[in-house]
């Protein structure tokens, strides 16, 4: 069993004792725990903390929702009766993404949110992902003391007179695809002439119930669906990586399709699959949509440290445009692209993130704008990936065991590297050394206990070569 209490949220597996794994105990606790720091740090409820202000229509309003894996109903249903337990409001939109979770907050000038989604872990893991008012997921010094509240028991349930009360909201989706067809580069006409044949895999998950429906709202007339049931029995390993896509690979094929399209569970990642059944490849997902974002908006771009130069290179295409990374985790890159005004960004593992819509990583968006792009492009999506710098990225990954100092480790990696003149060190999220022909980035997960080694460069052979090089020297 595993609790994994971190930036990215609370996230463990069901079943087991309390503290071993997410338990109805833990869920209760965190949920508690979350509703108390809001307490504490929303301006309008700081200045007047007393039940009887939340009597007066003061108290805290929060969004619900989930992905369809098998244990999201008890975990809502936790979530839900916990909320009401702290006097806390609740809007509860049911089977949902993580992006529609993201904007209903906006859209409904709620206090914060709850997505009931463990993201792209297997069927037995789930977790609570913790949004702010702007839709956003808190940072690591909000987790932290989140968690602080937790582990003490600072949390207070409110009488019989103060329960909150619960709205539902089953639209959130369609409201969703409303605000992306609105967006002034989504050419829906361009996408429908296009008479686009596009298969879907949405892993038995509620990319079933947006994807699909996006697509037909885009004018695309011929959708075939693979997995899109939202039944939470995950028909492969709900990863979006090739190893996974075998399926939707060969359909695509088959059925001579445009294009597939995969989603992760709660539909944050998106990946591409070309009209051959080849990979598009998960990181030139934001590369794509980049490029066409760009060539309409001038503007900065970011992504995370892990990600392909690919994006650097391609926002270096346009005058005056600069291309910036941050640590790993989707609150470091939205903080980074604030700081620096960017105009997309996102991370390589197929997140897009577009703030003329809002900050966080969206799929619908992505498929929007990558449709765009290709109807307007009027090519092949083979020879659309032809088009972008090629790099190749070797993932590579090791478990952790007790007795490993892993923060030492990495410290010696760095020391060792440091020393050198070929290559240059950062220390910002675990250590990235870059060499002039690609890179080696090594750290620890926020989501699971192992440490991931990603390495890139021009080619498959050399991307390899440089994680086995660093890797020898650990």
């Amino acid at each position: 069993m595993s609790l994994i209490k971190s930036i990215s949220g609370i996230r463990g597996t069901i079943g087991g004792k309390p503290g071993d794994g997410l338990s109805p105990i833990d869920v209760v606790k965190f949920t508690s725990a979350f509703a108390t720091f809001l307490q504490r740090h929303t301006p309008r409820l700081s200045a007047n903390p007393s039940k009887e202000g939340m009597a007066e229509g003061k108290r805290l309003t929060l969004v619900v929702g989930r992905d369809a894996r098998l244990s999201g109903a008890m975990v809502d249903r936790l979530v839900v009766g916990t909320l009401q337990g702290m006097g806390i409001d609740v809007i509860e939109t049911g089977l949902s993404t993580t992006p529609t979770t993201e904007m209903t907050v906006i859209d409904k000038h709620a206090d914060g949110g709850i997505i009931i989604t463990a993201s792209h872990n297997p069927k037995h893991w789930n977790a609570l992902k913790l949004l702010n008012s702007r839709g956003e997921f808190i940072d690591a010094a909000e987790g932290n003391e989140v968690i602080r509240i937790a582990d003490s028991d600072e949390y207070e349930f409110c009488d019989v007179d103060t329960l909150g009360q619960v709205t539902e909201d089953f639209d959130t989706i369609d409201h969703h695809i409303e605000r992306v067809l609105a967006l002034p580069l989504v050419d829906k006409e361009a996408i429908a002439k296009a008479n686009f044949r596009v298969c879907v895999d949405a892993v038995n998950s509620t990319g079933g119930i947006a994807i699909p429906r996006l697509l037909r709202a885009l004018g695309v007339k011929d959708v075939v669906e693979l997995n899109c049931e939202p039944t939470g029995h995950f028909a492969h390993n709900p990863e979006p990586i090739p190893a996974n896509l075998t399926q939707i690979a060969e359909t695509v094929a088959k059925e001579h399709c445009d294009l597939g399209i995969v989603v992760d569970p709660d539909v944050d990642r998106l990946a591409l699959v070309c009209e051959t059944g080849e990979m598009f490849g998960e990181e030139y997902t934001l590369v794509s949509v980049a490029d066409y974002v760009l060539s309409h908006t001038p503007g900065n771009t970011v992504s995370n440290m892990s990600s392909s130069r690919a994006l650097r290179d391609v926002t270096r295409k346009y005058a005056g445009c600069e291309y910036n990374a941050s640590a790993v985790g989707e609150v470091n890159v939205t903080t980074l692209m604030r700081q620096t005004g960017a105009i997309i960004g996102g991370e390589g593992n197929g997140g897009v993130i577009y703030p003329e819509l809002h900050y966080g990583r969206d799929a619908l968006v992505g498929v929007a704008l990558f449709l765009t792009l290709l109807a307007k492009k009027g090519m092949k999506v083979s020879e659309l990936r032809k088009t972008y710098p090629d790099y190749i990225i070797s993932k590579n990954r090791k478990d952790l065991t007790p007795d490993m100092d892993v923060d030492s480790l990495l410290k010696k990696v760095a020391d060792l590297y440091n020393a050198k003149t070929d290559c240059q060190v950062s220390t910002i999220d675990g250590v990235k050394i870059d060499f002039e022909d690609g890179w080696v980035h090594l750290r620890k997960s926020n989501t699971e206990p192992i440490i991931r080694i990603y390495s890139e460069a021009h080619t498959e052979i050399r991307a390899n070569e440089l994680a086995q090089m660093v890797m020898a020297e650990i």
